[in-house]
């Protein structure tokens, strides 16, 4: 509609620290964030984590999710792995279903699904692995539940196939290649630790779907939803910096309506 008000989602990957250190943080960017994907013990997270994270989320109002990987704790869910549909299926609904049961039990709802490391690559090809966790998620948490995707994701024709809602999401906290992936880890400059730097990548996703790869390609990615990681070094700082920059842009930073596609 004319003049309507531009929104976007604010999400955190939490129920990933095993320190009081990174609880803390975690604690923090929930205080900022308007969505919250929560490990369900794929790659971190157990029932006391995951019980901990919702009561925390839900007193700050933010949206719960889940976020499921590879069984992959030793790699932190970021070492590909090759599995059957059989073995994916029976380790993702075991994860999910552990964080339904918490979030049913405290009274709220998984409103969202987002992959975990390289799960999030494998499904965001739009593979077997897609289709696996659509499956999942619909038996779990209902078919309307929206799959969180990257942003120009090859999935995202597979998802509009089968009738699915979905985030497209863009990282206030990762430098983009020029194809619109992201930088691997290992290489410098690949997660920003500067306020102003993420601010500035998360103002341009929001206003325009545009961001800047390192080697200068204007990339074309419209977003739902940011991101900014609980791991990432002064996160709390990026995700204030962040919110902030949105707000005085005049753009809502909110949760998206329940239905979004």
């Amino acid at each position: 509609m004319p003049g309507e008000r531009r929104a976007v989602d604010l999400n955190a990957d939490v129920g990933e620290a095993s320190d009081d250190a990174g609880i803390a943080v975690e604690r923090a960017l929930l205080g900022m964030v308007t969505s919250a994907h929560i490990a369900c013990g794929g790659h971190a997270g157990n029932p006391a984590s995951m019980r901990a994270t919702v009561q925390a989320a839900m007193a700050c109002g933010v949206r719960v999710g889940a976020h499921p990987s590879y069984p992959d704790r030793d790699g932190f869910g970021r070492r590909p792995m090759e599995m059957s549909a059989r073995a994916l299926t029976a380790s993702l609904t075991g994860q999910i279903g552990a964080l339904v049961e918490v979030a049913t039990a405290l009274g709220t709802t998984v409103r969202s699904v987002k992959a975990h490391g390289a799960l999030y690559g494998e499904v965001a090809r739009g593979s077997g692995a897609f289709d696996v966790l659509l499956d999942v998620v619909g038996e779990l948490c209902g078919p309307d539940t929206p799959l969180v995707l990257p942003s120009g994701a090859p999935a995202l024709a597979r998802a509009g196939e089968r009738g699915v809602a979905v985030h497209q999401e863009g990282f206030a906290d990762r430098a983009y290649t020029a194809d619109g992936g992201l930088v691997a880890r290992r290489l410098p400059g690949s997660v920003f630790d500067d306020p102003a730097t993420a601010a500035a990548q998360a103002l341009g996703l929001a206003e325009r779907g545009k961001a800047t790869a390192v080697d200068g390609t204007e990339l074309s990615l419209p977003v739902d939803t940011l991101c900014v990681h609980g791991d990432t070094p002064n996160a709390p700082a990026l995700a204030r910096a962040v919110r902030d920059a949105l707000v005085a842009a005049g753009i809502a930073v909110a949760a998206p309506p329940a239905g979004h596609p």
